[in-house]
């Protein structure tokens, strides 16, 4: 069977979303009813992981809400422990996605709080080299397990089956989204 925007149908499936109760799907009746001869698939993966991205971020950031840590600072925090090492700035941009300037505001506020400390290159002055503190080490390792239960919990709604399909899927997505990005830097 064929779905109505020109891709296969899945099983179960009658036509793209019907009888689909998702806010994507709904969004995606609306543009075929405007534009019928649109192929929204495209809409319906997309739009699906932006929502799932925005849901997440939402609820998964409550635990590091109530330890005062956005979840840019506690990807900087994250980096700087799961390396193991010693990180500049500009390492720390490329670790997190960010920008330079995102980065030195957030370590900033960081070192501040005695979560991270610089320690100067002896070679070349403009360089710092940070690193966690105690409290910063152990302000991730508390955190960690509970993110990681609220993680397991979100997904069991999913078979583990599921959970992997899922994650390869994802997996290669990224794999190409990234190589192409890279290319396109180029």
């Amino acid at each position: 069977m064929t779905a109505t925007n020109g891709r296969p149908a899945a099983d179960g499936e009658t036509g793209g979303d019907a009888g689909r109760a998702d806010t994507v799907a709904a969004v995606v009746r609306q543009w075929r009813t405007v534009h019928p001869d649109l192929d929204t698939g495209p809409m319906e993966v997309i739009g699906r992981i932006n929502r799932c991205a925005a849901l997440l971020q939402q609820a998964e950031d409550a635990p590091l809400r109530r330890a005062g840590l956005s979840r840019p600072e506690f990807d900087l925090l994250g980096a700087l422990r799961r390396t193991g090492h010693e990180l500049t700035p500009s390492e720390l941009a490329k670790e997190t996605f960010s920008s330079g300037a995102a980065v030195t505001k957030r370590l900033k506020q960081l070192t501040e709080r005695g979560l991270v400390e610089r320690r100067g290159d002896a070679r070349d002055r403009r360089v710092a080299h940070l690193r966690l503190t105690e409290a910063g080490r152990d302000l991730v390792d508390g955190i960690l397990p509970e993110q990681l239960a609220y993680e397991t919990a979100v997904l069991s709604v999913l078979a583990p089956q599921g959970q992997g399909e899922l994650a390869g899927l994802l997996a290669e997505l990224l794999g190409r989204l990234e190589g192409r990005m890279g290319a396109l830097r180029a």
